[in-house]
């Protein structure tokens, strides 16, 4: 295996200095180093290179972050395809703006506390069978304002319902999870109003019904999903095709309503009146006969009802048989079968069948 040394980084590095330097000025002038591929499997102190902002060391056996705590001016970070299992060590590298960490065996996403990371690249984590990805809410809080692109793909995710603290999202990589619910993505990109990229593809989510008309529909910022651009008459047309369904369910909610207001309205005019069914068979259609509570009120003066049925059973008589008789006219004698029975038993005695 193979340690990074300053030694080695005078030796290997591309730019040779020149004749007057020292190797002390050579590595403090420095930007770029690249040993990326050269098994390296530890980094030493590299405190020398004061100005170093970008460095490669991906697709080594690095298992450890050590000795970039001076590298206060590093701005670019690759570290993808190693061995490393927890983020750490780089709370001082406070210009640092993106970070490639894929391909390792990082369980949380945790130790960016302080930084101010545009760019966070975690993909393809090596995760033991059934676990999944998980991020620690203060790196989360701490990354809310400068974050602006985040791959976390292939990571076994089934809910990123937290990333909606990360306001300045515009790009969202998140391909190959387990993400299910389109009403969890719906609740996001409400709260991601920057979000222009997102690509969700091969997720159980994208064979839902509607998938892509839903979350276009919830999102006017975004461009592109799932790698295909979201052109503005497809989401024009989307529009039109929501505020039509809204408008049906709208006026079906009204109709239902005035429905409900009709049927109270019958409901309490039958309790109101007594029904008489009267049937004339020689006419065609039935008759109905209305014996009410008020009739026999004005029948009776201001008299309450009980003492209209008590007090005066003369006018309730003549009271049926007047609207029996006025049923009667409308008809020839011999239309007229049988009469049901009337709403008081003393108006009973009174009716009978003419059959002549």
């Amino acid at each position: 295996m193979v340690r990074l040394t300053l030694d080695l980084i005078a030796k290997k590095s591309n730019l040779k200095p020149r004749k007057e330097e020292t190797t002390l000025q050579y590595l403090k002038k420095i930007t770029h180093i690249n040993f990326s591929a050269k098994n390296i499997d530890a980094i030493e102190d590299l405190s020398l290179c004061k100005n170093l902002s970008v460095l490669y060391l991906y697709d080594n056996c690095i298992s450890q972050i050590t000795n970039l705590n001076y590298a206060t001016n590093l701005t670019h970070l690759y570290l993808q395809n190693n061995r490393i299992s927890c983020i750490e060590n780089l709370g001082s590298l406070k210009k640092l703006e993106k970070l490639y960490l894929g391909g390792n065996y990082i369980a949380v996403i945790e130790g960016l506390e302080g930084l101010g990371l545009r760019e966070l690249h975690v993909e393809s984590q090596r995760l033991p069978l059934g676990e999944k990805l998980l991020f620690d809410p203060r790196t989360l809080h701490s990354l809310a304002k400068s974050l602006s692109i985040l791959n976390i793909s292939n990571n076994n995710i089934d809910d990123i319902r937290d990333l909606e603290i990360l306001e300045n999202l515009n790009q969202l990589i998140a391909v190959d999870n387990q993400l299910l619910h389109v009403k969890d993505l719906e609740c996001l990109l409400n709260k991601l109003m920057k979000l222009w990229k997102m690509d969700l593809n091969r997720n159980p989510v994208c064979l839902k019904p509607k998938y892509r008309d839903r979350l276009i529909l919830v999102s006017k910022s975004l461009e592109f999903l799932d790698g295909k651009e979201i052109k503005n008459m497809e989401r024009q047309f989307l529009m039109n095709w929501k505020a039509s369904k809204d408008a049906k369910k709208i006026s079906k909610k009204r109709n239902s309503k005035n429905e409900d207001i009709s049927n109270s309205y019958i409901s309490n005019f039958e309790t109101m009146h007594h029904i008489v069914p009267v049937y004339y068979p020689q006419v065609g259609k039935p008759k109905l006969v209305f014996f009410s509570d008020t009739q026999r009120y004005l029948a009776n003066g201001n008299a309450s009802p009980e003492s209209s049925q008590e007090d005066n059973p003369k006018i309730i008589e003549d009271m049926g048989n007047l609207s029996l008789k006025k049923s009667e006219s409308l008809l020839t004698k011999n239309d007229v079968r049988e009469p049901h029975l009337l709403h008081n038993s003393k108006v009973k005695e009174n009716v009978f069948v003419k059959n002549q």
